[in-house]
């Protein structure tokens, strides 16, 4: 992709409702070349595709944009550089069995259990901000994304998952590293310096499986290294029999990188995806100030503020799927093979499923269930603790900021460019 295939892109992905309004509006599905697939933007039809996992495939579920340069690619090539089949490229039995350990780990129960941990966090974080802020040592204004958003959901789930704090910096770079190389055109230099950074995330976690291997805890990187271990579709199998008093045998390097992959993907998606949503929740709060008020006012209107945050600009945008099959999707014949890009951030703006879908309103009556979450099968598991951490972030900001606003003398809000992690590259705020 060049330069000016690159420039497209990036303006698409900045604000892609105008493409998915189009594409409603169009008979049948909108091929968009930029994403080099089929668009699903209406409701109903995302709705079918999600439905039918057996149809549309996860396979390619996300791709990057960028092949790394060579000197990257060596970089990468110290670790295990391989593509993995991880929970959101999977399918059928597969795809169940990977999901199952986390769909226990993000449990109710567990979620609950990580709430006293989530509002000890998040206070000592807004603690931090409230020093920092607006007349003290921050200056005038200060970079909510910086100073709270990137820092809250790599903490719980370092948590969740049984890790070192001392180590969730590591965690919490290299996630947003793998993202820089594999979506962003970057000079040479800060591609070698991102491939570094998932290097040395990938031997952190290569460390944990084979710490909680020899020794599992009450964790959720035990539950999945126990899970997931030995996986019978091991490209690198162990050959030699179990120790004769039935200890379990070392894993070998094959599956030491295919558990790396499942946690590299269980965080990419735990803290991302949170980090962005905190980021478009308060965006969009703060640019409806009468509705910034309401919910400071109101509290318990904050659980409403989150699903119509959600589903006014959903962090994932999209993913993609594969046909197995001929199949014929809104009138649109598709072969087998095709991608389509399943556009759950145009679903939510559907004229045929909500009332001036375009507007944000945390009092819209009924409120109709929306997808930003995903459905079926591949629903998010950790939609819950997702919305926790944004239900202690809302009740500690409108507590604790009530007068908090966009800065008036900061940069312009700039969307991230990309469809997986939507959010404000940076939010400058005041009080």
């Amino acid at each position: 992709m060049d330069q000016q295939q690159h420039a497209r892109l990036d303006e698409l992905m900045r604000d892609p409702y105008p493409l998915y309004a189009r594409a409603r509006r169009a008979e049948g599905l909108t091929f968009v070349p930029e994403l080099q697939a089929w668009l699903v933007a209406r409701d109903a039809d995302v709705r079918e595709v999600l439905r039918r996992p057996d149809v549309f495939s996860s396979a390619n579920a996300v791709r990057g944009d960028i092949v790394p340069a060579p000197a990257a690619l060596a970089v990468l090539a110290q670790g295990d550089g391989a593509r993995r089949r991880v929970v959101i490229n999977a399918d059928g039995p597969a795809h169940q069995r990977m999901r199952a350990p986390i769909a226990r780990g993000l449990s109710p129960a567990r979620v609950a259990a990580v709430l006293p941990y989530v509002t000890e966090r998040a206070t000592a974080l807004v603690d931090a901000l409230a020093e920092a802020g607006p007349g003290g040592r921050g200056g005038p204004h200060v970079d909510v994304m910086a100073a709270y958003a990137l820092r809250l959901p790599g903490q719980v789930v370092g948590r969740i998952l049984g890790f070192d704090p001392a180590d969730v910096p590591v965690v919490v770079r290299g996630g947003h590293s793998t993202e820089r190389l594999l979506f962003r055109p970057l000079p040479e230099d800060q591609q070698v310096t991102a491939a570094q950074d998932m290097v040395a995330l990938r031997r952190l976690l290569d460390d944990y499986v084979q710490d909680r291997h020899a020794a599992p805890r009450d964790d959720l990187c035990s539950e999945m290294v126990t899970s997931l271990a030995p996986d019978d579709g091991d490209p690198d199998p162990d050959p030699a029999d179990p120790d004769p008093d039935g200890a379990d045998p070392e894993l070998t390097l094959g599956q030491r990188a295919e558990l790396v992959a499942h946690l590299e993907n269980f965080l990419l998606a735990g803290h991302l995806t949170t980090t962005a949503l905190i980021g478009t929740t308060l965006l969009h709060l703060l640019r409806h100030p009468a509705q910034w008020k309401l919910v400071c006012e109101e509290p318990e209107r904050v659980p409403a503020a989150i699903e119509e945050a959600a589903r006014y600009d959903t962090a994932l945008q999209g993913f993609r799927r594969v046909t197995t099959r001929a199949v014929t999707l809104a009138g649109t014949e598709l072969p087998a093979g095709a991608e389509v890009l399943v556009g759950f951030g145009a679903a939510g703006r559907d004229e045929g499923r909500y009332e001036r879908p375009d507007v944000f309103d945390i009092t819209r009556t009924p409120v109709a269930r929306h997808v930003a979450f995903g459905l079926g099968a591949h629903g998010c598991p950790g939609a819950q603790l997702a919305r926790e951490q944004l239900r202690v972030t809302l009740a500690l900001f409108t507590r604790r900021f009530p007068g908090l606003r966009l800065a008036a003398d900061g940069p312009p809000v700039r969307m991230r460019p990309t469809l997986i992690h939507r959010a404000p590259e940076a939010l400058y705020v005041q009080w």
